[in-house]
């Protein structure tokens, strides 16, 4: 089967629901599920009709039930997210969203940003599952909201909070093995949460023929991990902590890599009156990235600190503000000479302001922002969306919104190889300007879709085009427009989710395509539940064609994964994920392996 007859037929099934039934608008009414609340819109807890974004959520139950051994399986599903992986787990792996690149996007883990200060990217791939409860992504940009890099959008992991002891064991292909273990304990005054977590990979060679670099030998990946978090409620107020570390061994041809990645908060929040709350944090971001056969060592350090009032007025308006300062600091060191190659800092202060409110069948949302960087500068965005309920089962929202990405450290000091591809001070930040349009629709029962269509351009892109040496300068344009359909449809034992997107990214000077990013693809999974005990779920996943370095063409490819969950009692259960049950031989980058048909088995008790 064809990528584009599976995406063709999973469609047909997403849609299937919606032809074959037919609904009172009172029948709609009783089947319609309660919002969902999510604080990354719009930096205070909203449903998600009221943020006026285009939001979806991933809960710890989906990550349970769904038995997958790491993040990118569960964010390759979203409709307008595509990945590119080189190689296995551990290997660098590219997160876009709506065709806008990897660094585009704002990463948070309980509100602490944790890119790299010198690459401007975050290692999806060190970032433990069994640590993460709770995933929202927000589609398009919210650079009056949180500033810096959200031109594509923001996907915020919140860290796992426990209520009782854990035990997991995990086994899979390629010799895959990893476990975690915890305890919380939480009541109406506070609490604490502790898991660690550790995963061993003897791998897959992560290159094959194709790559000029190629061995046969199998790369493997290590982990070691730790969250916690604790809670304590003081009058009105409540304070709070979390902490997130990594620390990994990645192998590859030439040798390996050890990554520590780590983050922690503080926050401070409650109602200072009948109308007003208040929002005090402090952060902290690390990534240390040492590879011996380089003689490279990449040091990366972000202190972060915000405060932010909210006003609740009768009439459901709010009015937001707030500040946030952040310091940067990165060092590419030689461990060879032990000299470093480039030491710089920056600092950065941002103010940020909200309207927010409704009236009648009409709501509506209005932000700006302004940022000054001690190096580049100044920079100001704003963003405005509405919202109409046209009836009981019909919605349309519009929304404009400006973005930018501040360059890297690495992009502005570093200073090249042999003179070339240097990095230049005087770099600009990228800039963009984005629009969409929603319908919603939950006509028949148990049924819910939403189409999105959007168009973005981004400007003063930074290309290594400066002259003869290829200096970093800003000279590229980009053009992202798409559309995205989503679906869930439950009835019964039965629950179907289908997830599409037309993804046009190109450059906009050449007319070329944005590498690695597929124009289609769509995810349709469909499961079952067989009394209390027992679950099983199917899902069909397939991209069409994208392009690599050097006009390269990336096949088209699709997936067949199943999963089965079994509960042996109350409080231990047993998890199957299946994957590429087909054995499709496909790469998401030139010259890379990604696996053939894997297994993985999961056994965790949680009283």
């Amino acid at each position: 089967m064809t990528s584009k007859t599976l995406l063709a037929a999973s469609l047909a099934l997403a849609l299937f629901p919606c032809l074959a039934q037919a609904a009172t608008p009172a029948d709609a009414a009783s089947a319609r599920r309660l919002p969902e609340v999510v604080i990354t819109a719009a930096r205070m807890a909203q449903t998600v009709d009221a943020s006026l974004a285009d939001v979806s959520v991933i809960t710890r139950a989906q990550i349970s039930a769904s038995g997958a051994p790491d993040l990118i399986d569960l964010l390759r599903r979203e409709a307008g997210i595509d990945v590119a992986r080189t190689g296995g787990p551990g290997q660098q792996t590219s997160v876009f969203i709506r065709g806008t690149n990897s660094n585009q996007v704002l990463v948070l883990v309980d509100g602490v940003r944790v890119a790299s200060a010198n690459t401007g990217a975050f290692a999806w791939e060190q970032l433990p599952l069994d640590a993460v409860q709770r995933i929202e992504i927000v589609r398009g940009p919210r650079a009056a909201q949180w500033g810096s890099d959200a031109i594509g959008g923001v996907i915020q992991i919140f860290t796992r909070k426990l209520d009782g002891p854990h035990l997991a064991a995990r086994a899979g292909s390629h010799g895959d093995y990893a476990g975690s273990a915890g305890y919380g304990q939480w009541d109406a005054r506070g609490g604490a949460s502790v898991i660690v977590g550790a995963r061993h990979l003897a791998g897959f060679p992560a290159t094959n023929a194709q790559n000029f670099a190629y061995n046969p030998q199998p790369d493997g990946y290590s982990n070691q991990n730790l969250a916690a978090q604790g809670a304590w409620r003081l009058g009105t107020q409540t304070v709070s902590g979390s902490v997130l570390r990594s620390d990994a061994r990645v192998d590859f041809n030439q040798g390996s890599s050890r990554v520590i990645e780590q983050s922690a908060g503080v926050n401070l929040d409650g109602a200072l009156g009948a109308n007003l709350a208040q929002h005090a944090s402090l952060g902290y971001d690390r990534e240390d990235l040492n590879t011996p056969a380089y003689a490279s060592l990449m040091l990366s350090r972000r202190q972060q600190a915000s405060y932010q009032l909210a006003w609740t007025f009768a009439s459901g308006q709010q009015l937001l503000g707030g500040v946030d300062w952040m310091h940067e600091r990165g060092i590419s060191r030689d461990t060879g000479s032990n000299t470093d190659v480039y030491a710089q800092s920056r600092d950065n202060l941002g103010a940020y302001a909200g309207w927010y409110g409704q009236t009648g069948r009409w709501n509506w949302q209005l932000a700006a922002r302004h940022d000054h960087n001690s190096v580049f500068g100044g920079a100001t965005t704003g963003s405005a969306a509405a919202g109409y309920t046209l009836n009981d089962w019909a919605r349309v929202e519009a929304s404009f919104g400006q973005g930018f990405r501040s360059p890297s450290l690495s992009e502005q000091f570093s200073p090249g190889y042999f003179g070339y591809y240097a990095g230049n001070p005087d770099l600009r930040p990228e800039r963009s300007h984005s629009s969409e349009v929603d319908l919603l629709l939950h006509p028949l029962a148990g049924v819910h879709m939403k189409l999105a269509a959007y168009r973005t351009r981004v400007s003063n892109l930074i290309s290594f085009a400066g002259g003869s040496t290829y200096q970093a300068i800003n000279i590229g344009r980009a053009k992202m427009e798409g559309l995205e359909l989503t679906s869930t449809w439950a009835a019964g034992p039965w629950t179907t989710r289908f997830s599409g997107s037309f993804d046009d990214a190109r450059d906009a000077v050449t007319g070329a395509r944005l590498l690695r990013r597929p124009l289609r693809k769509g995810d349709l999974s469909l499961d079952r539940s067989f009394g209390s005990r027992f679950s099983a779920g199917l899902e069909l996943y397939a991209a069409s064609s994208s392009v690599d370095y050097g006009g390269v063409r990336l096949g088209g490819y699709s997936l067949i994964n199943a999963h089965f969950d079994c509960r042996l009692d109350r409080d231990l259960a047993l998890r199957v994920f299946l994957e590429n049950l087909a054995d499709r031989n496909y790469s998401l980058a030139y010259g890379y392996t990604m696996p053939g048909r894997s297994g993985w088995v999961t056994l965790s008790w949680n009283l």
